[in-house]
């Protein structure tokens, strides 16, 4: 673990019913930083982040926070430090915007104590900063799939909390959607600094919005470090099976993956390049 980040794994072995799934990974989520975990299916990825989130307890190794194990740490206070969005969240049938953020603010809550100025001031922040308020009275189930999302992060930012796991944030979005979700986050991050570890399926979009990438493959972490050092050619292939051209993103600068597939037209003008000299080449 470096002196950087606040949530690491060491030698961490999970999974369910006695089948472990993730083997020996030690990673440390950079601090302030947005970090994503990618791979194939079935990899391992939703399995190390909610053992991260302590949803599930590790069958070897051990998550620390700050240096200690979370197994120790007190519910409501590791809920304080860590938020958590799992795929799928289901809202109460009927439930409006506001009465689901303010369920962020439990962990802060005592036993007897009203809610407080502090207590609405993160209510009020949280649904300023996801562009919630003119729905704060409309029912969860009436919104659009973009906008149930935007809810279940301000909830997870009311909680106030140094840390916020995400697992597949984007999942069943449209593009726009998509990319409405992420600009949020990386918004939250650059203003709050808070710390932001998710689970992403599209490697173009962890590659623009990730400061950090963790690939997995099989249940082990198979490369950690910037997208750029990450996002190879080589790591597409053993991480997802997958013979792609990686080329730069010409709005983010980021590596872009572009399969190639078993009939791709030579289109791109690096590969068309390339294969004009083979074949002109004696």
């Amino acid at each position: 673990m470096t002196d950087d980040s606040l949530l690491a794994t060491r030698r961490l072995c999970a999974g369910y019913g006695g089948t472990t799934i993730v083997r020996d990974v030690d990673l440390a989520v950079p601090h302030g930083k947005v970090s994503a975990i990618i791979g194939a299916n079935a990899c391992g990825k939703s399995t190390l982040l909610k053992t991260l989130a302590r949803l599930l307890s590790p069958a070897g190794g051990e998550v620390v926070l700050d240096g200690k194990s979370i197994a120790d740490l007190p519910a409501k206070k590791l809920a304080r430090r860590l938020g958590l969005l799992p795929q799928q969240p289901i809202a109460p049938e009927g439930i409006a915007v506001t009465d689901l953020v303010a369920r962020g603010r439990h962990p802060h809550q005592r036993m007897f104590r009203s809610w407080s100025s502090k207590d609405e001031n993160a209510l009020v922040e949280a649904l300023d900063a996801t562009g919630l308020v003119e729905l704060a009275d409309r029912a969860v189930d009436e919104l659009s799939g973009g906008q149930r999302q935007r809810v279940w992060i301000a909830m997870a930012l009311a909680q106030q909390t140094d840390i916020l796991l995400l697992d597949e944030p984007t999942t069943f979005l449209d593009l726009a959607h998509q990319v409405e979700v992420l600009d949020l986050l990386t918004d939250l991050n650059r203003s709050k600094g808070t710390t932001i570890a998710m689970v992403l399926h599209d490697m173009n979009l962890a590659a623009r919005y990730a400061d950090h990438i963790f690939a997995m493959r099989s249940g082990e972490l198979l490369a950690s470090g910037p997208p750029t050092e990450v996002l190879t050619a080589q790591l597409v292939q053993e991480a997802f099976g997958l013979d792609a051209l990686v080329v730069t993103d010409p709005v983010s600068g980021a590596p872009m993956v572009l399969p190639r597939g078993r009939h791709h037209v030579l289109r791109h003008p690096q590969e068309r390049a390339a294969h004009d000299d083979a074949v002109t080449t004696p």
